[in-house]
């Protein structure tokens, strides 16, 4: 009887490289065929888990657990309480090394520099690339209190402009990106007021974005009629925030993806984003790629979605600048509607999941036509966990002659749909998965929020859950 060859101590390393260069290399080999009447490989894509033949064991079996646990609508709706009795039952370090073993260790790169890195580098080696995200945002309604809050949000996000860098003396990933989210660095409630005022006629001059650029380069005082001292001032502060990130992220060859929010949030969010846009996204700053350095989310999810993404598409080829776009569905559904009944106002939002689906289609769309003929200045991230959304942005970038690894990128949460991420990496895609990272207290409240605004998709990770059960089942009976 034959044993399984198992190389000396100090060459297990290498060797265990190789063999997953030797999978990766079977994997691509089974997702590319030949252009017909030419030699050129077209990848084609199939997300039925062939992928996970790169992960290790253990990391099959800890996805499959905590997707099942997360599907669990008590686990989602009140994490927090459990959380809580966890640790007076079990003791904050027993409950913290479970945690760590499972949820945090599925969707957290880890606390420190070094654990951070060395997951980077774990998802390079599978062909995925990072798109980090400090774990820090202000609800609607709340108020911090003081500039020292969002100061150390700005240094919190310096430091991540240095770790989407890499290591020091290290080449960066190619492009490098980072998310950032506006409400860490400016109160919640001076965009809910900056939206009530942009909603009324008669605001453009008051409120344009080339005047708050202007203020963000100069520093000077802004005045604006409809809002208090202090909010005038802490306007003021916020800006300039705005601009060290900025500033310091081009300077770093770092691109910012600006998280979409709640509507009551989102317009005074924009002219944030377009203020950055004047200063960042002209040719003067552009890079060789000439690629944008500020992007914006949209959400599929929203009714006006298209038209406003049409006018500012429109709107930036109009001025020369770049444009950027995060195209997400949305994850504020049932907070949206539920405050739109409150608040007896009308519903924002698509009436279903199809209706999303088809909004998601038509901005997609709309936006790989307007990457067809700017290029590199129009940028876009197919932010999706859908495999049909997916499915046709890979055929229209095909029949558009996009290139796989140009202006469309595609984006996905760590921890969450590995068979499409996995497949799109080693096909030669630009994929990235979003990426938190910090300590436990931190990150899991981070990580509920987000869970309770994705329960639809943790719901639906069905199909996940399966390809994980076949893959685990194939290596336990040693089939080939």
């Amino acid at each position: 009887q034959s044993k399984k060859f198992l190389p000396p101590p100090f060459l297990q390393p290498w060797y265990l490289g190789s063999r997953m260069l030797q999978t990766s290399q079977v994997l691509l080999s089974r997702v590319t065929s030949p252009l017909q009447g030419s030699g050129a490989q077209r990848p084609i894509l199939r997300f039925d888990g062939e992928a996970f033949r790169l992960k290790r064991t253990g990391e099959l079996i800890r996805a499959l657990l905590v997707l099942r646990l997360c599907a669990w609508p008590p686990l989602v709706n009140y994490g927090l309480t459990l959380l809580s009795w966890s640790r007076r039952l079990l003791g904050s370090r027993l409950s913290g090394a479970l945690l760590r073993a499972s949820v945090y260790g599925q969707f957290v790169a880890g606390e420190t520099t070094a654990e951070v890195q060395g997951s980077v580098q774990r998802l390079q080696g599978l062909g995925l690339r990072p798109l980090l995200a400090v774990p820090t945002e202000e609800e609607p309604g709340t108020d911090r209190g003081g500039e020292a809050w969002y100061e150390g949000n700005l240094n919190a996000m310096l430091r991540c402009v240095d770790l989407s860098c890499g290591p020091p003396g290290s080449l960066p990933p190619q492009p490098a990106v980072m998310q950032l989210k506006v409400t860490a660095l400016t109160s919640a409630l001076l965009c809910k007021e900056l939206t009530l005022r942009l909603r009324e006629p008669g605001t453009s001059k008051e409120l344009s974005p080339e005047r708050f650029a202007s203020t963000m380069e100069s520093g000077k005082d802004l005045w604006i009629s409809s809002l208090s001292p202090e909010q005038n001032q802490h306007l003021k502060a916020s800006l300039s925030r705005f601009h060290r990130i900025a500033q310091y992220a081009r300077s770093q060859g770092v691109r910012l993806l600006v998280d979409a929010e709640y509507t009551s949030l989102n317009p005074a969010l924009t002219l944030f984003v377009s203020s950055l846009a004047v200063r960042w996204n002209c040719r003067e700053e552009a890079d060789e790629d000439g690629a944008p350095w500020v992007w914006n989310t949209y959400q599929a999810y929203l009714k006006d979605t298209y038209e406003r993404l049409n006018q500012a598409a429109e709107a930036a080829e109009q001025k020369g600048l770049g444009f950027g776009v995060k195209l997400v569905r949305g994850a504020y559904l049932d907070s949206e509607r539920a405050f739109a009944q409150h608040s007896k106002t009308a519903d924002p939002t698509q009436p279903n999941y199809e209706a999303t689906s088809r909004s998601y289609s038509r901005c997609l769309e709309l936006m790989l036509g307007h990457v067809c003929r700017r290029g590199s200045r129009c940028q876009l991230m197919v932010a999706s966990h859908n495999e049909e959304s997916v499915h046709q942005a890979v055929k229209r970038m095909s029949e558009l002659g996009i290139p796989p690894d140009g202006a469309v990128c595609f984006g996905q949460l760590l921890g969450m749909c590995d068979h499409v991420s996995l497949a799109l990496g080693q096909a030669g895609y630009a994929i990235y998965k979003s990426i938190p990272y910090g300590s436990l207290d931190e990150v899991i409240p981070y990580l509920l929020r987000r869970a309770q605004e994705n329960r639809s998709v943790l719901q639906g990770a069905r199909r996940e859950q399966g390809l994980l059960s076949q893959e685990l089942l194939r290596r336990l009976s040693r089939r080939p």
